[in-house]
């Protein structure tokens, strides 16, 4: 019987009240990282991970190593991805053991959530499990979608039918369909959530600990239904959503691509998806991006401590690119960032707010983002994200 101690939610700042959609340098393990921050606002202790979502960027490989580097979490911590969507989250949830950090992320519309377990916290209990067969949504090998294009079909013979084999009482929140098909369903008034898939059990799970609301909560995929009972206590919700601002308009240049050299991939992405500082041994100095010394005698010092950098900063000054760049949309905008109390500054791009629109002197914080896409690999960085676009230090 998992109880859970806290919530964290996120949605880009780009899109509608409606709608949030990500931003050209955001995906699923970006957002998982913000919720799952979020969520470990307070710390506390963590043995395992569950990161759910129907848009991992890497499928043959992991994205473990990136989710816990972005996370700050030891890289030996146990990481399990599923792919699915509502459902699989709250299966995740019902199964969960204390300390452990569930994650749902979804691209379309986007958002993310994440709980944290603990031996005490906002009660759940497993209530029902419903696996059925409907394939009206397909995806194949090479990435093509397939829509049954049934509507009323997905309704009847998925949701319904789902609803009346799990022999529940009437939910409280319904996650995995749109708002005014869930209240149709739901006892009261649902909360309404922005994301339809695997982060929208999370969401919906942060709604009712927030109205301190008790009763079933379904998620649904075509035919798949999970259900949890939500039993009382308290958990604590974190929101990362700032006010939705409609997307910049920018170009994108094709043609240009650099191809990656995976073995400098390798080399730095301690270093920069981390974010930390080489340190010498003896040295108060911090060295942005970590090198080799040579020291007094001229011998080269290659042995330097990596040592976590302040994630927030003050714009040192800044530029806007509107000369277009293949690969690259333009206009963007690049900063360098005084990072607090370390006396090291940073040159980053900007994220969360229009190209031009970021001052010398402005606060903010630095945000794990995707940086680029080579030879199909994503390759993260950190960007600076202003306070005013409605960041959390």
């Amino acid at each position: 019987m998992p109880y859970v101690t806290s919530i964290g939610t996120y949605l880009p700042c780009w899109g509608t009240p409606l709608q949030r959609v990500a931003g050209d340098d955001e995906d699923a393990v970006t957002m998982a990282v913000e919720a799952g921050r979020a969520a470990l606002t307070n710390g506390g202790a963590l043995e395992r991970v569950v990161f759910v979502s129907r848009d991992l960027p890497l499928l043959e490989s992991s994205n473990a190593a990136v989710l816990l580097a972005g996370l700050g979490l030891d890289p030996e911590l146990e990481v399990d991805e599923r792919l699915g969507g509502a459902p699989a989250t709250v299966d995740a949830v019902s199964s969960a053991r204390p300390r452990t950090l569930i994650i749902g992320a979804d691209l379309a519309p986007a958002g993310a959530a994440a709980i944290l377990t603990a031996e005490q916290g906002l009660q759940v209990r497993t209530a029902a499990r419903v696996a059925r067969s409907l394939p009206v949504r397909t995806r194949n090998a090479t990435g093509d979608v397939h829509d049954y294009g049934d509507p009323r079909l997905l309704h009847e013979r998925g949701l319904i039918a789902s609803l009346a084999a799990a022999w529940l009482d009437t939910p409280v929140a319904v996650a995995g369909v749109d708002h005014d098909r869930a209240a149709e369903l739901c006892l009261g008034d649902p909360p309404a959530l922005p994301t339809i898939g695997a982060s929208a059990s999370l969401f919906a799970l942060a709604g009712l600990a927030e109205q301190g609301r008790t009763g079933p909560l379904v998620a649904v995929e075509q035919a798949i239904l999970s259900g949890i009972s939500v039993n009382g206590g308290h958990a604590q919700t974190h929101r990362r959503e700032p006010a939705p601002q409609p997307e910049a308009e920018r170009r994108f240049s094709a043609g240009g691509d650099i191809p990656i050299s995976l073995a400098a991939y390798e080399r730095a992405f301690e270093a920069k998806v981390r974010w930390e500082a080489g340190q010498f041994a003896g040295s108060d100095q911090l060295d942005f991006p970590p090198r080799y010394r040579v020291g007094d005698d001229g011998a080269l010092a290659t042995h330097y401590e990596l040592v976590p950098l302040p994630r927030t900063g003050t714009v040192y000054t800044e530029t806007t690119v509107n000369i277009p760049v293949p690969g690259l949309h333009t206009p963007y905008s690049l900063v360098i960032v005084e990072l607090d109390g370390v006396g090291v500054r940073a040159l980053v791009k900007v994220t969360g707010a229009a190209p031009g629109t970021v001052d010398i002197g402005d606060r903010g914080r630095l945000a794990l983002r995707r940086v680029a896409v080579r030879s199909g690999v994503p390759d993260y960085g950190y960007a600076f994200e202003p306070v005013r676009a409605g960041a959390a230090a």
